[in-house]
């Protein structure tokens, strides 16, 4: 059985969220060394976060991790239905690598430069890509 084209950008976003863990434990642990922070008091005091404590831009990488788990799990879920459905090729794996190729800039502009207007157009621009897929994939079982 041959592989359904639109689970390699589905697998391909799933590797990009680890490489996102390993870049935001990478930068967030050495920055809560240097701030001396005692993790299981910070546990126990619901009024403070990393987000008072760490740096900004240590954090951008744990804020575009947390995206990573949000809209994306759609993407996943459409590119499942329209895999089992026997359409995973052609237009809508092309429209799947633009939604994964947008997050993945999406999430270096995030951890990076951080500039919001910027990261909105990609967010927009890869909603639009994740609506186009939803709508193929109910086109495929609705049948219309």
């Amino acid at each position: 059985m041959e592989v359904a084209k639109i689970l390699q950008p589905a697998v391909a976003l799933m590797i990009w969220t680890m490489v996102m863990w390993v870049w935001m434990y990478a930068t967030r642990i050495p920055a809560m060394n240097a701030a001396k922070l005692d993790p299981d008091s910070l546990a126990r005091d619901p009024s403070k976060t990393l987000d008072d404590i760490l740096p900004a831009s240590i954090q951008w990488k744990a804020h575009n991790y947390n995206h990573l788990h949000e809209a994306p799990t759609l993407f996943y879920a459409v590119c499942l239905v329209i895999a089992l459905a026997g359409q995973g090729g052609g237009t809508s794996t092309t429209v799947a690598w633009a939604y994964v190729g947008l997050r993945v800039v999406h999430s270096i502009v995030q951890a990076t430069v951080n500039k919001v207007m910027l990261r909105f157009v990609l967010f927009a621009l890869s909603s639009i890509a994740l609506m186009a897929l939803i709508y193929h994939a109910a086109q495929i079982v609705f049948r219309f």
